[in-house]
């Protein structure tokens, strides 16, 4: 009797299945790129700095700093500037320091330094311009809690001091809404997904999606009290600073978007939407 063997069928690989763009994505290169302008960003406090106190600052602390980008981009303006940044996330500053400070030279690393800490309890020495930006502030939604944290941004500037704020609102800000900006490789989503008039607790969304289909949902998500400009400049003069002044956007008719350039007023629209800077000086 002759033995035989039966010949085994080849077995196909299995398809590697190829990640998706949501997948590959870098939520905080993101971010940077649809949300952030440090340049500009930069630009504005320098010149207003300079506008109010008559000689260029060469000390600035960014709290809330996050990825440092803000931090990063003064140390590299001027040879005498120093920075300190200031936030509670160890992995968003990990972020930093390999996608920002690395890239700095070694005059420049040396004087940057990153604290990962409460921005209520973090002193330091005392600096000339003090950032709050992205609206990062607003997560205090109590007015003790936003007062104690002005006062201790006052306490963290030299006595010539400003302190930089963003703030944005009109009356699309209190609705339940999603706005979609087209980028060259992504579809940015800023969800306002609910708010609470009793209290002003606001939720809110950052999205992505992308041309294969995929999303990256809720890359960033917020819990923020909705802060009104007067309720805003009301507190930080009851924490002690002298004077607010608020600059408003103008508008771009041919791209019917702002501008981009933002100027001292007293007065404004009531438009549906709008984003201005507070200068609070000490």
């Amino acid at each position: 009797m002759v033995k035989t063997t039966a010949k085994k069928t080849p077995r196909r690989a299995a398809k590697t299945r190829k990640p998706t763009m949501a997948e590959r994505a870098d939520r905080h290169a993101l971010y940077e790129e649809s949300v952030q302008c440090v340049e500009h960003e930069i630009d504005f406090v320098d010149a207003e700095f300079k506008r109010l106190r008559g000689h260029r600052a060469t000390t600035l602390r960014e709290d809330f700093c996050g990825t440092a980008n803000t931090s990063c981009e003064w140390v590299r303006r001027r040879p005498a500037n120093r920075a300190v940044g200031v936030d509670l996330d160890p992995e968003v500053l990990g972020w930093g320091r390999e996608h920002h400070v690395a890239k700095l030279s070694l005059s420049q690393r040396r004087r940057l330094t990153l604290i990962e800490g409460n921005v209520l309890k973090t002193a330091g020495e005392p600096v000339e311009i003090l950032l709050a930006m992205n609206f990062s502030y607003w997560l205090f939604r109590e007015r003790a809690q936003l007062r104690a944290y002005f006062k201790r941004a006052r306490a963290n500037l030299a006595d010539d001091g400003v302190m930089f704020l963003d703030c944005f609102g009109g009356y699309e800000s209190f609705r339940v809404l999603k706005e979609h900006t087209e980028h060259k490789r992504f579809t940015y989503t800023w969800e306002h997904a609910s708010y609470n008039p009793i209290d002003g607790h606001f939720v809110c969304h950052i999205h992505f999606s992308f041309p294969d289909g995929s999303r990256l949902k809720k890359a960033f998500s917020y819990e923020w009290r909705l802060w009104t400009l007067p309720e805003i400049r009301e507190l930080l003069a009851e924490a002690g600073f002298s004077r607010t002044t608020v600059y408003w956007q103008g508008w771009d008719e041919k791209e019917e978007t702002g501008s981009g350039d933002f100027t001292p007023v007293e007065e404004a629209d009531a438009d549906a939407g709008w984003i201005c800077y507070i200068a609070a000086e000490k």
